[in-house]
């Protein structure tokens, strides 16, 4: 039998390592494929993440997700799991990428976090994550402080209990609690400040945004489905000019937006933050039925976007916004004259704008004097020139000067320029993708992506997915060329 003293320190050997298998650096759980399950339950929302620690992804993650735990402490706990290590538990909710992020209630996987990923995105949507569905309110206080908000509120107003348009309001605050916060009464008489005399739904706006120049407080009186609120919630919550944030810019996405970026600041200074926005829906309000939508934002918020799509410094544009708009196309344009008080150069911008008349903002690396090398150099002011030029195929790549792939296949990507040198019907082409804006109808995610532009056919690029050997080129260019590749070996001297 063991002696005492040599059981002591086995227990807590084996306490202290069970416990660092929990309990991660930080307020970040570690979990894995011997206690994920019975601690997963423990908790009625968790927020997980599946990681790999090669990932560069997970990395830039990290800092982020930790900060957010640290926050979140006490509210809803996250957690992570390494998926080099715990195979099975990454295996069985279908992890295949990373960093996964998935929602946990009471250890079930409930649904995947689709929300930001920096530090103040992941609270305040996990915040929304925990408690119901929707709030219960049972006074006028209750209310006041609920619409009270940062973010737009939905509140619905019910004869009882066992009200079926309630039913399905609760229904509804299920399916969309993610992206939108729900609270809900019985008591109908506080309804009536705010119009509401029947049953029905209130959206209200966020307090800060309060206008003139539009209602705060929208009615839906409607038969409640998720379908029909969701439609509701979609087409009203942001209103004329919502405050664009890194969080929200998802959302708004889709749509030709005009924003406004100044010294936005709705916590210290609410007033001087209302005071371009109000300009803004002076001359927006003229406008509005012309399919732009408008936003103000924190310029230093959205610097190095403005600096690396609008060629914007941290020291331009001084103390009044800086205009840009950006369309569904992706085609860009920056107001150049200075933001008038009076909003009178805004007035002529958009005038300018719906006329046709603005030249388009591309971001280019100047267009090289000489280009005779057997791969040609395109920028974005040549783009039209040479890779739309419709009596060429061209094979183009998008890469980035840093990238260790591209770098791999330069000597590659030269051989088959070369051996192709002769042929008058088809361009090797790269573009800096990084310092260049690439055209709409190219997705470039990652470096290198190469597409195949065919003469006649400029409006369907094809993208290349093959093998990036000479030879896998070559047999691609083949069967895709509209003529038969001239390959002769030896590029011909200039």
């Amino acid at each position: 039998m063991a002696s005492l003293g040599s059981v002591i320190p086995a227990f807590t050997l084996s306490f202290l390592i069970f416990c660092g298998a929990v309990v991660a650096k930080g307020d970040v759980l570690e979990l894995g494929d011997a206690d994920f399950d019975y601690l997963a339950a423990e908790h009625e929302t968790m927020l997980v993440k599946f990681y790999a620690p090669w990932c560069g992804h997970c990395k830039k993650l990290a800092p982020d997700f930790e900060a957010a735990a640290t926050r979140l402490k006490g509210t809803v706990p996250l957690a992570k799991v390494d998926c080099t290590v715990s195979t099975e538990i990454c295996g069985r909710f279908g992890v295949t990428g990373y960093p996964t992020l998935k929602i946990f209630r009471n250890g079930q996987d409930s649904s995947s976090y689709d929300g930001p990923r920096s530090a103040d995105g992941i609270v305040n949507y996990m915040k929304k994550q925990a408690g119901p569905n929707s709030v219960t309110l049972h006074s006028e206080a209750d209310l006041e402080s609920f619409i009270d908000h940062f973010d737009a509120s939905v509140v619905g107003f019910f004869s009882g209990p066992d009200s079926g348009q309630l039913a399905e309001f609760l229904k509804s605050a299920s399916a969309m609690r993610e992206h939108f916060r729900f609270a809900h009464t019985t008591h109908m008489a506080l309804g009536l400040e705010h119009g509401l005399d029947t049953e029905g739904v209130l959206l209200v706006r966020p307090p800060r945004l309060n206008s003139k120049f539009e209602e705060s407080v929208l009615r839906f009186t409607d038969a409640i489905t998720t379908n029909t609120l969701r439609r509701f919630i979609r087409d009203n919550i942001f209103g004329m000019c919502p405050h664009l944030t890194i969080e929200n810019r998802d959302k708004l996405k889709g749509r030709d937006l005009l924003t406004a970026y100044y010294d936005l600041d709705y916590l210290r200074n609410p007033k001087g933050s209302n005071y371009w926005r109000n300009r803004v829906m002076k001359v927006g309000s003229q406008f509005a039925s012309q399919g732009l939508s408008f936003a103000v934002a924190n310029r230093k918020d959205f610097l190095d976007e403005l600096e690396e799509e609008f060629g914007l410094g941290a020291s331009d544009g001084g103390d009044v916004p800086f205009v840009t708009i950006r369309t569904r196309q992706g085609f860009k344009y920056t107001m150049r004259e200075e933001f008038t008080r009076d909003g009178k150069s805004l007035e002529r911008f958009l005038q300018d704008y719906f006329a046709g008349r603005l030249k388009r903002y591309i971001k280019s690396e100047p267009i090289p004097e000489k280009n005779k090398g057997p791969v040609k150099v395109v920028v974005a002011e040549s783009f039209e020139e040479i890779v739309n030029d419709p009596e060429k195929d061209v094979l183009i790549e998008f890469y980035a000067p840093w990238c260790g792939h591209c770098k791999s296949l330069e000597p590659k990507y030269k051989e088959l320029a070369e051996q192709l040198y002769s042929d008058p019907n088809i361009v090797i082409a790269k573009m800096d993708a990084t310092a260049n804006d690439v055209p709409q109808g190219f997705d470039v995610q990652g470096f290198p992506t190469i597409y195949f532009s065919r003469a006649g056919k400029k409006d369907q690029p094809l993208r290349y997915e093959g093998a990036r050997e000479v030879k896998d080129f070559i047999k691609f260019l083949k069967r895709e060329a509209s003529h038969v590749p001239v390959i002769s070996g030896v590029r011909e001297e200039l």
